[in-house]
């Protein structure tokens, strides 16, 4: 399938769990759909890009594994992704990573991502953090942000100020997710 055919597949796209789900396990059993699905994910502001999020996101849902040959690709531009329906699937798929790299069983993420990917992880995260976003783009680059703040040290503080600012003004769902990390991320700060 040439990425034309796949861009005109990708308008049968919606938001239905079933309709992700067809073309994420279509890509998924055609690896080379992958870097096309991409290229198409990062065509920022056209209207597919969302739509190819959404695969993308499903996809790495399935198997986060599949991402390691385009981890590169993906960590790059992830910062340009603007659309909101384009970024909450990003912001997904770096907690993804996140959590493959940080889980106690061995798995192939924690060998290949590298210092430079997850500091355009880390990167992207505090911008989604600091911009008008969502709140789920936010939540998620908080797991995502906590996570790595056990490595590069210098997160949390960051991280505890943001979420202290902003948490008067924020959802329900933003609080919830700040008062489940806020008191390990104080305590890892006093800690150290």
């Amino acid at each position: 399938m040439s990425t034309a055919e796949l861009y005109q597949e990708l308008s049968n796209v919606n938001h239905s769990r079933e309709k992700r789900l067809f073309y994420a396990n279509l890509v998924s059993d055609n690896p080379d759909l992958v870097s096309k699905l991409l290229e198409i994910l990062f065509r920022v502001n056209d209207k597919a890009s969302p739509r190819a999020a959404w695969v993308f996101e499903f996809m790495c849902s399935k198997d986060i594994e599949r991402i390691i040959p385009y981890l590169e690709t993906f960590t790059q531009n992830l910062h340009k992704v603007h659309i909101d329906s384009a970024v909450r699937p990003v912001a997904k798929v770096c907690e993804l990573i996140a959590k493959a790299y940080n889980s106690k069983i061995d798995n192939k993420i924690k060998l290949a991502l590298t210092s430079t990917q997850k500091e355009c992880i880390i990167e992207t995260c505090f911008d989604y953090m600091i911009n008008d976003e969502k709140v789920a783009p936010k939540a998620y680059s908080m797991t995502s942000l906590f996570i790595f703040g056990k490595e590069y040290d210098w997160i949390y503080p960051e991280l505890i100020t943001i979420l202290e600012r902003d948490f008067a003004i924020q959802s329900a769902a933003f609080k919830a997710r700040a008062k489940q990390i806020l008191p390990r991320m104080k305590k890892a700060v006093r800690q150290n």
